[in-house]
């Protein structure tokens, strides 16, 4: 049954609300007057796996990147995997092709990068590089998260090995400290978390702090290395002391391991703020997480716990430089696994539950819309109720929905701004399983109407 304050949000949404039109870009363009003069555009998605998250982020970064010069694209993923992806679209490396470029991606979920809405987009971003003048900037593409500690590793090593062999041996020898687990990060967290094993701590700062101390004379030891070499290496040992703290904790507590990994998603992006700008020409970054990641934490479940993320932190340092942007859904598909390191699965997203924002969105009979959230506005203040909100990670498991993927939220301190489609499919691998393939399709596919 719907509450009063249901119905005067519906009531709000249904005169504040912009409907969008499928493929009519244009429908954004109070977005990006919104937008502004903003040099940080956050853009969520409710899952890991909806096909329309992914292409209307695409579409609005395009429209950042070729109306506002936004000159990166930072993405919930493995830095040196998202590297190689930069790269191939600034015109560098080895990989012709994009789909090449995007073979870093082996870590579950694959799924979550390796999609042909990604692949789309990363061969529009090389094409659109390709046609800059020879010596304007290209716009890149970065990873933010650190999972990938033993890749890290090796990249640092690389590095070191083709300018100081003395300083690769050195790291070699603190690195080493790991070769009693192979590369099974999680032994070595539960090991280290536990006391069982002595950890590896002092020896990843050390390497990352005479790393960042001798950025001078490294340069000095071949000329030829470029800026974007350094940078990448010292983000790569970077994400190795990180990644150290953060597999340490995980096994002791959720709250600090999950504050741990946003610190250093923030931590990178102010770093590649730094790399990126000039004294003149400031950076401009959009940037593709979660909406648990991107939705100020505050104003939700998770502030309450304790646990902080990167919308929050980016408001908290940025303040109105920085747009957040959600997305939600009511039902549909999602491409999801049933357990940790499982097959992607083309699964029924369940109709939202009542007293959530979804379910209002969706009583209001529009089935695409935006909706800005301006400070002070009638919207900004009746969307301050806090009600339900979903989250489907790489994970769905609907026989749980409203234990594992509810929290309440206020959504106007959450977010500046949503966009809500009130049904979603699947996003679609580019490796197809037995399983997605027998997955649940929506009725109205391929056609959505």
């Amino acid at each position: 049954m719907l509450q009063p304050d249901d119905l005067l949000i519906q009531d709000v949404v249904r005169r504040e609300a912009i409907s969008l039109r499928p493929d009519e870009i244009t429908d954004y363009d109070p977005l990006l007057d919104f937008i502004g003069d903003a040099r940080f555009v956050l853009l969520g998605e409710a899952s890991h796996g909806t096909h329309e998250f992914y292409r209307e982020r695409a579409q609005l970064t395009k429209r950042l990147i070729t109306e506002k010069s936004f000159s990166a694209v930072a993405v919930e993923a493995d830095f040196p995997d998202a590297y190689r992806l930069n790269h191939y679209v600034r015109g560098k490396g080895e990989d012709a092709e994009a789909v090449e470029a995007m073979g870093g991606f082996k870590r579950f979920p694959a799924w979550m990068w390796r999609n042909a809405d990604v692949l789309d987009f990363i061969g529009w971003l090389r094409a659109h590089n390709d046609k800059l003048p020879e010596k304007a900037s290209r716009t890149g593409f970065y990873g933010l998260d650190l999972y990938s500690l033993h890749t890290s590793i090796e990249v640092v090593l690389n590095y070191l090995e083709k300018i100081d062999p003395e300083g690769a041996r050195r790291a070699r020898e603190r690195y080493a400290c790991f070769d009693h687990f192979g590369e099974d990060t999680q032994a070595y967290g539960y090991a280290t978390g536990l006391g069982i094993a002595v950890s590896c701590e002092d020896e990843v700062v050390s390497q990352l702090v005479e790393l960042h101390n001798r950025s001078t004379e490294l340069a000095r030891l071949d000329g030829r290395v470029a800026a974007d070499d350094f940078f990448f290496a010292e983000q790569n040992a970077r994400v190795v002391k990180n990644a150290e703290q953060y597999y340490r904790t995980m096994y002791r507590s959720d709250v600090s391991s999950w504050n741990l990994r946003d610190l250093h998603m923030m931590e990178t992006l102010v770093a590649l703020d730094d790399h990126l700008s000039e004294p003149a020409n400031k950076a401009k970054i959009v940037v593709w997480e979660h909406n648990s990641h991107l939705g100020d934490a505050s104003a939700t479940e998770m502030g309450r716990r304790g646990e902080w993320n990167v919308g929050q932190l980016t408001r908290r340092r940025y303040a109105r430089e920085a747009v957040l942007i959600g997305f939600t859904t009511y039902e549909g598909t999602v491409t999801a696994a049933s357990d940790w390191g499982g097959a992607a699965e083309r699964k029924r997203v369940r109709p939202a539950l009542s007293g959530s924002y979804e379910n209002v969105f969706h009583n209001t009979g529009l089935d695409r819309f935006l909706l800005l959230m301006p400070n002070g506005s009638p919207v900004q203040i009746t969307m301050r109720e806090p009600l339900l909100e979903r989250a489907i990670g790489v994970i769905y498991r609907p026989e749980t929905e409203r234990q594992s993927h509810y929290f309440h939220a206020s959504l106007s301190n959450q977010f500046d701004a949503v966009i809500h489609f009130d049904e979603t499919r699947a996003v679609e691998p580019l490796e197809r399983t037995v399983e997605w393939e027998a997955g649940e399709v929506l009725e109205t596919f391929p056609s959505g109407v």
